[in-house]
């Protein structure tokens, strides 16, 4: 804030010159601090705030130059004037490089042109300060629209996560077989991505969405065909097989998912292009496609199914690795297999509690609150009251691997 009092330092060596400015400056009604020596016009800056500070250029042991650079150090924000008797350029344009001087007067002055500089200089201060008060004005207001905008940014990531789920569960209502499919299989997709060192939060997020709603398709197909208990005809697989392009279109008219659309699009292609609906093949399918047909694969071999039981984790890696290079992309079976049994196991208990959870309560809950009941239940978990769900002993693991994918 600038100083109610308009005060203006000065220094020069010459008693009856440093009366004479001190004098002038006070009949115009400055406060004036005037010292004889700049080292302890220094020390004067040190508690004593003001707008103009002017020095002698001559003066021994420390020139007018050499103090105003000086004291842009203590005080940076003042207005610093240099009044001189040597016409040296090179003196001259020193000065206004070390210290910022703002006017050059000359000695013997001009008593008009010395107070007109003199009031320049504390209009240039008292401008300048109310452009620092503006600029702080603006950043804390940038600071409040920051913080809004988080804010913002919380509530659409909530309301966009009720609206997944919401449209998961429109799914799933209708598709009982793989209730849960979904939730347990973007998951899935997203260690894997994680396995493959993708680390961007917001590709995360796009292939996580993406294998959420991979099936969200299925919402334009009849239930006729969509629920038959037997063999689909040739004609049904038609109306089946367009599903991928139905979900993609379904989430064209949503901007956030239309990144996550093309994973949806894709995620029937194989990696040898036998695939649908167009047959693409190897890196013509994308990251997240790739990544959730090795997901979906683990969820289908170690699920229930009405036609046969789950099968055992090993099994499951057994069948991943012989489809490797056809159905899928080599590179992403073999960063499966290097995920430790025990993470596919944690994820697909994650997801069975909140299977539990849902079934406790009647209704879905959203998202957050399935996060909180999971975050309860590992520090629970983690209690030393509470032993271990994964066997240390490697045999044991296995041991554990195996009945759990089998449950």
């Amino acid at each position: 804030m600038p100083s109610e009092v308009e005060r203006l330092l000065i220094v020069d060596d010459e008693p009856p010159i440093l009366h004479a400015l001190q004098r002038t400056f006070e009949a115009a009604g400055y406060e004036v601090v005037a010292c004889l020596d700049p080292q302890e016009a220094l020390k004067r800056l040190e508690t004593l705030s003001v707008q103009v500070i002017s020095a002698d250029y001559m003066m021994p042991g420390m020139s007018g130059a050499d103090f105003l650079a000086r004291s842009k150090v203590v005080q940076p924000h003042s207005v610093r004037l240099l009044l001189t008797a040597a016409h040296d350029f090179s003196a001259a344009v020193d000065a206004v490089n070390n210290g910022e001087i703002f006017r050059i007067l000359s000695k013997p002055w001009n008593r008009a042109e010395l107070l007109s500089s003199v009031r320049q200089a504390f209009d240039t201060y008292a401008l300048r300060e109310k452009n620092r008060q503006l600029t702080d004005v603006v950043q804390r207001q940038n600071a409040e629209l920051a913080e809004l905008n988080r804010g913002l940014e919380r509530l659409v990531q909530e309301r966009t996560s009720n609206l997944l789920d919401g449209m998961v569960a429109v799914l799933d209502y209708r598709d009982t077989e793989t209730q849960w499919h979904s939730r347990r299989v973007s998951r899935f997709t997203v260690r894997l991505a994680e396995q493959m060192g993708v680390t961007d939060l917001q590709k995360l997020k796009t292939i996580e969405m993406g294998a959420l709603l991979h099936d969200i398709g299925k919402i334009g197909v009849r239930d006729a065909v969509l629920l038959k208990p037997g063999p689909l005809d040739p004609s049904e697989w038609v109306e089946m097989r367009e599903h991928p392009r139905l979900g993609w279109a379904l989430l064209q008219r949503i901007e956030f998912l239309r990144e996550s659309s093309d994973i949806v699009l894709q995620h029937q292609e194989r990696f040898d292009g036998s695939g649908y609906p167009s047959r693409l093949k190897g890196d013509q399918i994308v990251l997240g496609a790739r990544l959730f047909a090795v997901a979906d694969t683990f969820d289908a071999i170690t699920s229930d199914r009405p036609y046969r039981k789950s099968q055992p984790y090993e099994i499951a890696v057994q069948e991943i690795q012989r489809v490797a290079g056809t159905q899928l992309d080599p590179a992403a079976v073999n960063a499966f297999c290097s995920v430790p049994a025990g993470d596919w196991l944690r994820i697909r208990a994650e997801v069975e509690s909140m299977s539990e959870t849902e079934q406790k309560l009647g209704w879905t809950p959203p998202q957050r609150v399935f996060d909180q009941f999971i975050e309860a239940q590992a520090r629970r978990t983690a209690s030393p009251s509470t032993p271990p769900k994964v066997a240390s002993d490697p045999a044991a693991a296995t041991a554990l691997d195996s009945g759990a994918a089998g449950s």
